[in-house]
C-alpha cells in the first residue's frame, strides 16, 4: 500500500498510475477528496465573477427509454403511476368519502433506476483496487449490506466552483470524435490553447466529445463512446483539477484499450487521486454559444452510502 501525499499548490499535484489505492493528504478520516479544496473563499470568489444574467443546465432529462449504463445489467430508468383520479374513485384510498374522491384529482408517481442514470455524480466507493478505495476504505470493514458506510454522495459539500469547457470537437473542426477515440494530453492543451482557457488548481474539468449529437439515440450514444484517456486523466490531475467531467456515459473512452483494466480512468480518479466524476453532462448549449469558462454551482443527491448521485449543475458564464 502506497501513501500518497498531495501538495496544495499548482504544480504539485503529478500523480502517475500505481493501481494501488491511496491514502488522503486530508487526513484519516477523509471521504471527499479533492472537494476539500473546496472553501468559504473560493466559494465567495467564483460567486463574485459570475454574470448572473445568464445560466444554463447541463442536466438531461429522465425519460423511459433514455440512454442510460445497462452493459452490467442494471435497471434502466423507470416511472409509472401509484395513483390516478379515475382509479382513486374504485379505491379505499385513505377512508375518505366517494364524494371527496370524486371532487378531488390525485395523482401520484414512483421512479426506479441504476443510481447512475442521467447527469450525475460519481463517488468513491464506486470503484477501487483490489477490495480497497480512496483513503484505504475497504469492503471488508465498510461496506454493509445495503451501501457502503464510506465515501457516500451525503459526504459531498456544495459545490461552487470555476469550471471550464474543452470543447474537443470543435478544437479538431468537427462535429464529433470519432468512435472510441481517446483524449490526451495534446488534445487538451490543443482545446485550451484554442480557447485561450487554462485549469487551475480546485478547477473543474467539463470534457465535449460531441456525443450528445447522437442523444437520445441509445445504440449510438452508448456504443464505442469517445473519451478520455489515462495520460489525459494524469494530465488533468497534475494541473490539479477537482472534478472531472464530460457529456457522454462514462467519461473515459470505451471500450478500454487494457484489456486487464475496463474502466483505467475511473479508478486511477477515485483510488489513487480523490477526484470525482460527473457523466451526461449537456453541454450543447455552452458549446454553441461558446462559453468555455463558468461558475459551476451543484450538489449531489444525498443518497446515503450510494456509489453515485443524480446532481444538477446550473452554471453561469464568468465575467
Amino acid at each position: 500500500m502506497c501513501d500518497f501525499h498531495l501538495q496544495l499548490k499548482p504544480g504539485k499535484f503529478e500523480h502517475l498510475r500505481q493501481l494501488k489505492a491511496s491514502k488522503s493528504p486530508w487526513g484519516p478520516d477523509d471521504e471527499i477528496g479533492r472537494l476539500n479544496l473546496i472553501t468559504t473563499e473560493s466559494r465567495a470568489k467564483v460567486l463574485a465573477s459570475i454574470d448572473q444574467t445568464k445560466a444554463f443546465d447541463l442536466t438531461v432529462n429522465y425519460f423511459m427509454g433514455m440512454p442510460s449504463w445497462s452493459a452490467a445489467g442494471d435497471p434502466p430508468y423507470q416511472i409509472w403511476m401509484t395513483h390516478t383520479p379515475t382509479g382513486n374513485v374504485n379505491d379505499q384510498l385513505m377512508g375518505v368519502s366517494k364524494e371527496s374522491k370524486e371532487l378531488i384529482s390525485y395523482s401520484g408517481d414512483a421512479i426506479s433506476m441504476y443510481t447512475h442514470c442521467g447527469t450525475h455524480i460519481d463517488t468513491f466507493n464506486h470503484f477501487g483496487y483490489r477490495g480497497e478505495i480512496w483513503n484505504g476504505f475497504n469492503e471488508a470493514e465498510h461496506l454493509g449490506s445495503r451501501h457502503w458506510n464510506k465515501c457516500g454522495p451525503e459526504k459531498f459539500p456544495v459545490i461552487i466552483a470555476r469550471a471550464v469547457m474543452l470543447d474537443i470537437p470543435a478544437a479538431k473542426g468537427v462535429d464529433t470524435l470519432p468512435p472510441s477515440y481517446g483524449i490526451g494530453k495534446a488534445d487538451l492543451q490543443e482545446a485550451m490553447l484554442k480557447q485561450g482557457v487554462s485549469v487551475g488548481v480546485g478547477d473543474i474539468v467539463m470534457i465535449r466529445t460531441g456525443q450528445m449529437t447522437v442523444w437520445p439515440d441509445r445504440d449510438k450514444y452508448l456504443t464505442n463512446s469517445p473519451g478520455l484517456n489515462i495520460e489525459g486523466a494524469e494530465y488533468l490531475a497534475g494541473l490539479g483539477a477537482m472534478i472531472i467531467g464530460a457529456d457522454n456515459i462514462a467519461l473515459e473512452q470505451n471500450p478500454s484499450p487494457e484489456p486487464d483494466n475496463y474502466f483505467p480512468v475511473h479508478t486511477y480518479l477515485f483510488s489513487e487521486v480523490g477526484i470525482p466524476i460527473i457523466e451526461l453532462l449537456w453541454l450543447e448549449e455552452l458549446a454553441k454559444a461558446k462559453i468555455y469558462e463558468v461558475g459551476f454551482v451543484g450538489r449531489a443527491m444525498p443518497l446515503v452510502g450510494a456509489t453515485g448521485a443524480p446532481i444538477q449543475p446550473i452554471v453561469f458564464p464568468l465575467i
